[in-house]
């Protein structure tokens, strides 16, 4: 496994760099990424079919930097010249464990102090200068791609707060044991935590930009499962632990073409330390695991890959606003189901039943899908029916 992104490219080309970037948030990132760009793509479509159109807002021209602005960007500045030398002398540290460094209270507080007043006052004199008296109040049109990285960030961070929570409910006793580290930890992230909270924050944003939440959903469901996929990429090269129960199944012939490690895989130099010691190895991770387990990444990459190219070839096909979420639903709902029988997980006791977290909300996720789905086409019919009943 490749704990670190330099980790997979000194394997890759034989060299020797040590990057300060972990290997699952660079994927996470990327899944981001991919995710706005389809967002991007699909508000600009439904703008240029006329079923989204672009909103006007009015803005403050001339206006002098506010007691917040200042604030603000004082922080900013201070944390990032907080925490630089400290980045530069320590090196190791920063690049060995980025997360424990960043959250640390190592660095130099005169040297954050003098940044950070200095961006202050840079940004105070920039609006000074271009003061006018009265402000001039303007009026622009904000088109709804115009917005992507805004209800991007939002997810962003939304979605990180939601997938923590729900990871500490699902891991009460670690979260007790140890409450700073296991919030501030990069790993440990709930995937239907996030998706409700990000699900909340987005909503309400589009709706302040007059995007109806069933538009912006549809818009949101081909890159949601697309970038689920991504995620799990870096779940199977950091070895996060999101793997498999134990493998004891012999291969099939029929899967003979496949690579073994496709069927049972032992995760060495996982990320999370889980197995036994590697003879011979040095270093912080250095720990495999004795029993092959499935590779359950992996199959939530493929499902997820397959399932975004059935919601993006079908997603112009469908007239009804908001079905194309519903739909994803179902698809996302089923494909959890499925995959958590293999998966190692924590289980509840719920009415008798033992059921991980995510074995509990994904059948209510299709539900809601189907549901959903039934109540928006039958709205839809019988305002038809109305209408040609108002003609005739």
């Amino acid at each position: 496994m490749y704990p670190k992104l330099s980790d997979l490219i000194n394997s890759i080309f034989g060299t020797h760099l040590n990057l300060p970037i972990m290997s699952y948030g660079f994927f996470v990132s990327l899944a981001f990424l991919a995710g706005a760009y389809l967002l991007y793509l699909e508000l600009k479509r439904k703008e240029k079919e006329g079923v989204l159109k672009a909103t006007e807002r009015k803005i403050l021209i001339g206006a002098p930097a506010s007691l917040g602005d200042l604030i603000i960007n004082f922080i900013i500045a201070f944390y990032i010249a907080f925490k630089l030398p400290a980045a530069i002398t320590n090196y190791s540290h920063f690049a060995n464990d980025p997360q424990t460094f960043l959250f640390s209270s190592e660095g130099s507080v005169w040297v954050g102090l003098i940044f950070g007043a200095l961006y202050a006052f840079y940004i105070w004199y920039r609006r000074d200068k271009a003061k006018l008296t009265p402000p001039e109040e303007k009026s622009i049109l904000i088109h709804p791609y115009q917005i992507t990285w805004n209800m991007v960030f939002l997810a962003a961070i939304f979605g990180i707060i939601g997938a923590k929570v729900f990871d500490q409910l699902e891991n009460w006793k670690a979260f007790l044991a140890d409450p700073w580290g296991s919030l501030f930890s990069f790993s440990g992230l709930t995937f239907y935590g996030g998706l409700i909270f990000a699900a909340i924050a987005v909503i309400w944003y589009g709706q302040k930009h007059g995007i109806t939440w069933k538009n912006l959903a549809d818009s949101f469901a081909p890159g949601l499962m697309l970038s689920y996929g991504m995620g799990r990429i870096g779940c199977q090269v950091a070895g996060d632990g999101d793997w498999g129960i134990v493998n004891t199944l012999t291969k099939p012939h029929w899967l003979n073409f496949l690579p073994d490690w496709l069927w049972s895989y032992n995760y060495p130099h996982n990320i999370i330390n889980e197995g036994v010691p590697i003879p011979g190895c040095s270093g912080p991770h250095c720990m495999v695991l004795p029993q092959g387990v499935f590779p359950t990444p992996i199959y939530e990459t493929i499902m997820a890959v397959i399932l975004f190219a059935i919601l993006w070839t079908i997603r112009k096909k469908i007239s009804t606003p908001g079905v194309l979420f519903f739909v994803y639903l179902i698809f996302n709902g089923t494909e959890r189901f499925l995959i958590e029988h293999i998966r190692v997980t924590h289980r509840y006791v719920f009415m008798g039943i033992h059921a991980s977290q995510a074995e509990l909300i994904s059948p209510v996720l299709v539900l809601i899908g189907i549901v959903g789905w039934y109540l928006l086409e039958k709205k839809k019919k019988d305002q038809i029916v109305s209408r040609e009943g108002q003609h005739s």
